[in-house]
């Protein structure tokens, strides 16, 4: 746990809109909308929903954006501990981190809470996604300058790229690295649509994107160097984004996946809202309305685990049961706010006391 210190309020602020709409806003939208028989509500939930393969939808930018900003802090942080411990201290904070991290993963989604080995799954989980994609951006980070950490990026699209182009298609059947995760976790691999170890590569394309991001926000010292970096993040972002639309034709957007195509054209889109937040809330200073958003923000592991792993709807059912036969179909939807609701009165209150989890 540790207080609050000089941070980049945008950042903050895209991290908690990021957490709002994964442990607040889509599930609660999903509650409401699925008893509504209408080609309107099925057309939003639609893109509240991961592509079943190729392709690109709203929700599919999320997970990008938790890698991606991710990467972004660490010029901030890494900078510090350098001054404060030196190279040392940064390598022993980045292997912890990376094995709590992985262990939190397995929690949420891994099944390790049941104690069960025929049903405990070893890499199946956006932390763990961060965590293989932070610990590459760290020994880039740590060990590369400025020129080398370009030379890193096209290092780790090519790493993933040219094994997956030579020894399979794209398909769910024959891409390589769905295979590759069957024949190496065998009975501990996941979900068999999605693929981890290879991907691990672009992942840490994503975090190293942002980790770039982030070089680029450090410049910003003074009012006339930040509408600068507004700019060459917007640039930035726009070519990534016609790159990765570019490669898609050799190279299929699938974030099950996580193609090199898919780390460029979200990477990108993940850099234009970075932009955009930056110049608005720490260029312009317009910030109160969304300020509140910082509550997820700034407890950002609390608020995914809060979300993910604890029930809070037997909570709400047993001082609202008197409402199940007035709502009828919608009383689902109204556990399910009232879940999410007591997730952010806990935050709320962390928040107010100024506790943060990191890791």
């Amino acid at each position: 746990m540790q207080t609050t210190s000089s941070r980049l309020a945008s950042l903050d602020i895209l991290r908690g809109l990021t957490l709002f709409l994964l442990v607040f806003f889509q599930p609660v939208l999903w509650a409401l909308l699925s008893p509504v028989d209408a080609d309107w509500s099925r057309a939003v939930l639609h893109h509240f929903d991961h592509e079943v393969w190729e392709g690109f939808r709203f929700w599919d930018l999320v997970m990008p954006l938790f890698l991606f900003m991710s990467g972004a802090s660490m010029p901030f942080s890494f900078g510090k501990m350098l001054r404060e411990g030196g190279k040392m201290a940064v390598v022993r904070k980045v292997i912890r981190r990376f094995f709590i991290l992985f262990l939190l993963g397995m929690v949420v989604q891994g099944n390790l809470l049941g104690l069960d080995l025929a049903h405990i799954y070893i890499y199946t989980n956006t932390l763990q996604a961060i965590a293989a994609g932070y610990l590459l951006t760290a020994i880039v980070m740590l060990f590369f300058d400025k020129k080398g950490r370009w030379a890193a990026l096209v290092f780790l699209l090519l790493a993933y790229s040219l094994p997956m182009m030579w020894c399979g298609d794209f398909s769910l059947e024959g891409n390589l690295a769905s295979r590759m995760d069957a024949a190496v976790l065998g009975r501990f691999q996941g979900d068999p649509t999605y693929a981890w170890l290879l991907p691990s590569f672009t992942f840490g394309v994503t975090v190293l994107l942002g980790a770039l991001a982030g070089d680029i926000i450090r410049e910003g010292r003074n009012l006339s160097d930040r509408r600068r970096v507004s700019l060459r993040l917007l640039s930035f972002g726009l070519l990534l984004v016609v790159l990765g639309l570019g490669f898609s034709f050799a190279m299929p957007i699938v974030k099950r996946i996580w193609t090199a195509s898919m780390a460029l054209y979200s990477g990108g889109l993940c850099m234009l809202l970075l932009a955009a937040f930056y110049e608005v809330i720490d260029v312009r200073g317009h910030h109160r309305a969304v300020d509140w958003l910082k509550i997820y923000g700034m407890n950002s592991i609390a608020a995914y685990m809060l979300g993910e792993v604890i029930n809070f709807r037997s909570v709400v059912d047993s001082v609202s049961y008197g409402l199940a036969p007035r709502l009828g179909d919608y009383y689902p939807a109204w556990l399910t706010f009232g879940n999410f609701a007591l997730v952010f009165l806990i935050l709320w209150c962390m928040y107010r006391s100024k506790v943060f989890l990191k890791v």
